[in-house]
């Protein structure tokens, strides 16, 4: 390959708008990949304790137990342990009020879990509007550095008394470079950001499951 038109060269030859363009496409692809790390652990540890939790609720045992194990000291409630957590707290607190109709210490703790619920789902959502943001923008940043790089080509042919495709190859090249590192940043992004709405996506549905599920328990348990 010709040293001329190496990727290195190409970049440390770059004009300063380019540089800079490829600069910041360079920061946002690595905070993307730190991103989509981060979040692909979070998310496999929420489906692991949503795994565990419902094997170990649905076998019928002592929901007074359950809950006391899991609000024992020095045990980090996590995901769908915390929304049960709120929904029985709630519901033996009104429980323990003398005038409540069965009706309403359901409602409440259902309101509870619903709270709980969205702020989970709040938890699993952090980071994916970044990751939307560059998947979506990087495209056009990066063109927009290809773009200014071939004016300066063409406006530096101004000058010149002959105009040759090696005297415009390498402006034309170096101008290229900042849309390929604009492809190279978003297309993980827009990768990671669909797969993990997905995966976020199913958690909600499970979440949802279960909180319908433990209302009907509930209200037995109230009317009983």
């Amino acid at each position: 390959m010709n040293n001329d038109l190496s990727i290195l060269h190409l970049i440390s030859e770059a004009s300063v708008v380019v540089q800079l363009v490829m600069l910041i496409l360079l920061c946002a692809s690595v905070v993307s990949w730190t991103f989509i790390f981060a979040k692909r652990k979070e998310l496999k540890q929420a489906v692991r304790v949503t795994d565990e939790f419902e094997a170990q609720f649905w076998t019928g045992g002592d929901l007074s137990r359950l809950y006391t194990q899991l609000t024992a000291e020095g045990i980090q409630a996590e995901g769908l342990e915390k929304i049960f957590i709120s929904g029985y707290k709630e519901f033996s607190r009104m429980h323990k009020i003398t005038g409540v109709s069965a009706t309403e210490k359901v409602e409440n703790a259902q309101r509870a879990m619903r709270i709980e619920l969205t702020r989970e789902l709040d938890k699993l959502d952090e980071s994916l509007p970044f990751l939307a943001t560059v998947g979506s923008t990087s495209p056009y940043i990066g063109l927009f550095g290809t773009v200014w790089g071939i004016m300066n080509s063409f406006r530096s042919l101004s000058t010149a008394k002959q105009a040759t495709l090696a005297q415009v190859a390498p402006g034309i090249a170096e101008a290229l470079v900042a849309t390929a590192i604009g492809l190279f940043a978003a297309i993980p992004a827009v990768i990671a950001y669909n797969g993990f709405s997905t995966h976020i996506e199913r958690l909600s549905g499970r979440y949802e499951l279960f909180v319908d599920e433990f209302v009907v328990l509930l209200q037995r348990q109230a009317h009983s």
